[in-house]
């Protein structure tokens, strides 16, 4: 709650001050309010992408954009399902359940937040300690494995690795649900033998001295879109024109925080919404340390496809799922028009 109405005070300041320093036509209607689902600070682009002033040109005019912090995207898309959200960001596992459990037909995917695993690009990286009998992936059998909840993107790429080597993840493994933070003392106190290094946990000098990277995700399944934005296809069919502002803006914002000759600036804003001394980003952030950000946000349907035909495989989605019928292109590319 403390959360929401800081963000609700934050975004009134900045519309204020927009209207004071920016020069466009005005607009006849109220801006359409955009409230948009972000898990982790910095790394998820809503947290950011407005905290250098001037980018978003369109905000408080055509739309607002209110940047709403949740525990994970299935948090996220209980919210899109009861319209307490305008764009949900969706791990592609959490866009599976959407559509083949829950039914909803008409969401949108309007553009992508990263990859995992692109080209010569970071990709998450899976630890066990340092001293651990544990060389290769036939190595697991026999041992636990720390799971953030069964379904999620990381329980994915944990048994698609487990598949390739023949390993059954029901009978060779024991899997234990743990919040991510606590996955790393878990593997030094040896109650789990295998964990998901979040993207923190790879440039922790603790980390680098107490475990070792078995295998990345990028292993386990190729390229992955992790993220995208997902919009229900009703407020599409209203809010169009200021969704393309958004996006126009959002793009501008973007490749801004990617463009090399911004590092220090960009490192600095990082910095201040993360809350960590700026050295720790410096060592990664928008690097090929990073993840992938495409600077159109135009979203990989092939691999975004893969990791959808693997969740039915591993039986995770009761159909097959064509992602095309969910894709709509027109906003990310009428933006990118815009921006030559």
């Amino acid at each position: 709650m403390f959360f929401r109405t800081l963000t609700s005070a934050a975004t009134a300041c900045f519309i204020a001050l927009l209207c004071m320093t920016l020069v466009g036509p005005a607009r006849g209607d109220e801006p359409v309010r955009i409230r948009q689902a972000y898990a982790i600070p910095v790394v998820h682009w809503a947290s950011i992408l407005f905290q250098k002033p001037g980018l978003a040109r369109h905000f408080g005019h055509s739309y607002v954009m209110e940047p709403i912090r949740f525990k994970g995207s299935p948090q996220a898309l209980t919210a899109l399902a009861a319209d307490e959200i305008e764009v949900g960001l969706l791990a592609y596992s959490t866009l599976a359940f959407a559509i083949d459990n829950a039914g909803m037909k008409d969401l949108r995917i309007i553009a992508g937040e990263f990859e995992d695993g692109f080209q010569d690009y970071y990709s998450a990286q899976f630890f066990v300690l340092k001293n651990a009998p544990i060389h290769t992936v036939d190595d697991l059998k026999g041992k636990v494995i720390a799971t953030n909840g069964a379904g999620s993107a990381i329980d994915i790429a944990i048994r698609a690795m487990l598949k390739q080597h023949n390993l059954d993840a029901k009978k060779d493994v024991a899997f234990v649900e743990a919040a991510i933070p606590n996955m790393f003392p878990m593997l030094t106190s040896q109650k789990v033998d295998l964990i998901y290094g979040a993207r923190t946990l790879a440039v922790d000098p603790a980390a680098q001295q107490a475990a070792r990277v078995l295998f990345t995700q990028k292993d386990a399944m190729g390229t992955v879109q992790m993220n995208v934005w997902a919009v229900r296809q009703s407020f599409i069919d209203k809010h169009r024109a200021a969704l393309v502002d958004y996006m126009e803006d959002a793009l501008r914002a973007e490749r801004w925080f990617l463009d090399p000759a911004n590092r220090q600036e960009a490192v600095a804003i990082a910095a201040k919404v993360g809350k960590a001394p700026a050295a720790y980003f410096d060592s990664w952030l928008f690097t090929k340390k990073d993840q992938y950000h495409n600077p159109d946000m135009v979203v990989d349907v092939d691999a975004l496809q893969r990791s959808l035909n693997l969740m039915t495989d591993l039986g995770y989605a009761k159909s097959s799922i064509d992602v095309k019928k969910y894709i709509d292109k027109s906003i990310v590319d009428e933006a990118v028009k815009r921006l030559r």
